[in-house]
């Protein structure tokens, strides 16, 4: 069975076993635009870090949990999105005014939104976490 969108998939485990009160996930997914989100996830202090675990059938990603995550998730469709539009869609998927990260593809990169802001950028939308 194939997976559709890789990301969704090690969010929506992570999600899971921050709820279960785990302390560690193993995904079976690893690519660039994961390790990137799950990068910008440890500097804002929602997962404790990662490291890939190498098995004979591929790479595997560790990923340690805080129990300070309380929902993360991909944003589908993937908007384009300006530097004016930014307010619209912190409203529709964080709870509160600076609670949280939605993450962006920038030109320069993954970045959060606060980062584009202050770089005065647009970019596509790929997750949120708070």
């Amino acid at each position: 069975m194939s997976l559709n969108d890789s990301l969704a998939n090690v969010l929506s485990h992570i999600d899971n076993y921050e709820k279960l009160g785990k302390k560690e996930v193993i995904t079976q997914n690893n690519s660039k635009l994961i390790r990137g989100v799950l990068e910008i996830m440890n500097k804002q202090g929602l997962i404790g870090g990662f490291e890939e675990v190498k098995e004979t059938n591929g790479k595997k990603l560790t990923v340690n949990l805080l129990g300070t995550l309380n929902k993360c998730g991909v944003i589908k469709p993937r908007h384009r999105i300006s530097v004016d539009d930014y307010k619209k869609f912190e409203k529709r998927y964080l709870p509160a005014l600076d609670f949280g990260v939605i993450i962006i593809s920038t030109n320069k990169g993954l970045m959060t939104h606060q980062e584009a802001k202050k770089q005065n950028l647009g970019g596509t939308l790929i997750s949120y976490a708070y």
